[in-house]
């Protein structure tokens, strides 16, 4: 992580990152957003970041969902969940 401070219009950088990242920025926004980051290494690390984490979280994909329990084990699931409330003297 850069220990440099965010300089003047940081803040509107990041607000616009969103946008600009889905290429939905108008040209000029894009051309300004640009030479901002130029010369504004920690805006630069961010977006890096961001356009890391935003490629991670497309090319998630969850494993697959484990199948029904079979009787004897949501019948000793029911059986823990009643011993566990009868111990809390809500049984």
């Amino acid at each position: 992580m850069s220990l440099q401070q965010p300089r003047e219009g940081c803040k509107e950088v990041f607000a616009k990152l969103s946008e600009y990242l889905d290429m939905e920025l108008p040209p000029d926004a894009c051309e300004e957003l640009e030479a901002h980051l130029e010369g504004c290494p920690p805006c630069i690390e961010f977006v890096a970041s961001l356009r890391k984490t935003v490629d991670l979280c497309r090319r998630y994909s969850p494993a697959e969902l484990p199948g029904a329990l079979n009787e004897t084990a949501r019948q000793e699931l029911q059986e823990a969940y009643e011993r566990s409330l009868a111990a809390r003297g809500r049984g």
